[in-house]
């Protein structure tokens, strides 16, 4: 019994960590374009703001209201892109006064403009629209509204879109590559209920029955982090210190009022993450937005300065011991809140990268163990985590078409990272390029894993793209191919080489033979090493700063 409960834990965290599709999607149609590509409807302009004014119906699980976009003329246009599902419905899009002609294909509407629109000109659009959006079976795994009770009976509402894209509620353009520089977000509900979204409360006013609370970001925000987080919330507070400067960041919490109590002590976690996040990656990213969590009746998602928690105030996942090593760490409060640098700060440009996103944010959970307990146990704590990669998919998308890559990105993704750093073998290099990635290389930036590589390569003047390449776009990690021989005595020959699916792969391998240990260079080409050892002694190679698989062979 115990072996099967085991199995069963073990495929409920490998299905957790994978929170998006593993599958590899063949053929696209012309709406995944439309939906993933940068055509010239879309580069044709940059969003500068959005001022999202919207109405709740508990009731109907409806919603309408209206969107300012605020944008920027990039080239000469006459027809724009916007998104928006086709069960939602547009009403009117109002431009200068003039009401625009408008054309839905699929999920795209292309709005069109009476004269050409000339470079540099800064324009607004205000797009009113309702509809019922899409209802989240299983979220966050799949998108849309999760309309549900709190313990007590009172409504309680949340969304995640991640993936699927804001646009299943919102009109906006929806593609990861535009960011709004600043945000606004109103939402009218009943006055019994609270609405908490990104950023810091602005107004919150009651009037007939009904309640208006708005929340202002002011900072650059990709569009599936907006979220709507509405129930009968409690809120408190508490402070953190930056290390770097002493300045005072508040932490925010909205919490169930039957839950008030664990919250406070659960939530004391976050100081000490905090400062572990600081040290590795700079200080918290959104300073002036506020740090907060906020309760939500599915498990969890990173959305920016209001991380949704669900985690049931429990260690691990949900009570499950996620680091598979004993660690009691809540995991939904490191990940998630990893996710303010890693996907919130530094924003992959196409879905297809979005193992930046996920893969370095897994990693920061290995430094914060690190920092909390020590490089062996976050040694320990990466490893932990092979058992749960399949090693099947490539964790590179597809391009252009919204298809991310595999489920593999996060510990995969992790293991690379842990890999990289024992190739460079130097960490004061390593943790300064970390640092540099988040405080100033691609500080508020959308990037691409070319963009990653480029970066990597120029820091350590080494070409790091074939390594890069193994890991992300192909399924299998590399092979060490090796045979041990007597020459004579205790003196043998090591053969070796890597076999991988790119050209010109080049890794370090670290030998171990009784209590001696040296480091090799590695490459497709056989290399043959003299060693010497004694009869029984076993050759080791070092699997636990390096990712790859042995093999014996005969050469």
């Amino acid at each position: 019994m115990k072996f099967y409960l085991s199995i069963l834990l073990l495929l409920i965290s490998f299905i957790a960590e994978a929170q998006l599709l593993d599958g590899v999607k063949l053929q696209f149609t012309k709406a995944d374009s439309l939906r993933g590509a940068l055509r010239p409807e879309r580069t044709c302009f940059d969003v500068n703001y959005y001022e999202l004014n919207i109405n709740l119906d508990v009731e109907t699980r409806e919603i309408s209201g209206s969107n300012k976009m605020f944008f920027t003329t990039v080239e000469n246009f006459s027809t724009l892109q916007i998104d928006l599902f086709e069960n939602m419905f547009i009403d009117r899009i109002i431009y200068k006064g003039d009401s625009l002609d408008f054309k839905r294909e699929f999920n795209a509407v292309f709005v069109n403009f009476q004269s050409t629109i000339p470079v540099g000109a800064k324009e607004m659009i205000e797009i009113h629209y309702h509809g019922k959006p899409i209802v989240a079976v299983n979220a966050p795994w799949d998108g849309g509204f999760s309309w549900k009770k709190d313990e007590k009976e009172n409504d309680w509402i949340a969304v995640s879109c991640e993936g699927i894209g804001a646009s299943l509620w919102w009109p906006n353009k929806d593609h990861l590559s535009d960011e709004p520089d600043s945000m606004r977000v109103s939402c009218t509900i009943p006055e019994e209920l609270q609405f908490v979204g990104n950023g810091v409360l602005e107004n919150n006013t009651v009037a007939f029955g009904k309640r208006t609370m708005t929340w202002k970001v002011s900072y650059p925000i990709n569009n599936y982090n907006v979220t709507l987080n509405i129930g009968k919330y409690v809120n408190f507070q508490d402070e953190y210190y930056s290390i770097e400067d002493s300045a005072k960041l508040i932490l925010d919490y909205w919490v169930m009022p039957y839950n008030l109590e664990k919250a406070k002590v659960q939530f004391e976690q976050v100081k000490p993450m905090m400062a572990a996040h600081e040290k590795y990656f700079g200080k918290f990213p959104f300073w002036n937005d506020n740090y907060k969590l906020v309760e939500t009746p599915y498990l969890g998602m990173e959305h920016q300065t209001a991380i949704a928690y669900g985690n049931n105030y429990k260690t691990g996942y949900n009570g499950y011991d996620f680091s598979r090593i004993g660690l009691d760490f809540d995991y939904i409060i490191i990940h998630e809140s990893g996710h303010e640098y890693w996907g919130n700060l530094i924003s992959c440009a196409d879905v297809a990268d979005l193992w930046i996103h996920e893969g370095f944010c897994t990693y920061s959970e290995a430094l914060y163990v690190e920092d909390l307990f020590g490089y062996e146990k976050a040694i320990q704590y990466v490893n932990a985590k092979k058992p749960t990669i399949g090693n099947k998919h490539k964790i590179l998308g597809e391009y252009e078409v919204n298809e991310e890559g595999d489920g593999d990105m996060y510990n995969k993704g992790m293991l690379f990272l842990n890999t990289m750093r024992h190739v460079i073998n130097n960490d004061e290099l390593w943790f300064s390029m970390l640092k540099e990635m988040t405080t100033r290389e691609f500080k508020h930036k959308t990037i691409s894993t070319k963009d990653v590589i480029n970066y990597f390569n120029k820091k350590t003047q080494l070409d790091f793209t074939s390594l890069f390449m193994q890991y992300l776009g192909y399924s299998n990690i590399p092979q060490l191919y090796y045979s041990v021989k007597q020459i004579k005595g205790s003196t043998y020959t090591l053969s070796y080489k890597w076999l991988t699916d790119v050209e010109n792969f080049y890794m370090p391998i670290i030998i171990k033979v009784g209590k001696k240990e040296f480091r090799v260079e590695g490459s497709n080409e056989l290399k043959v090493l003299k060693i010497m050892k004694k009869k029984n002694e076993k050759v080791k190679f070092d699997e636990d700063k390096f990712y790859f698989k042995t093999m014996k062979s005969t050469f």
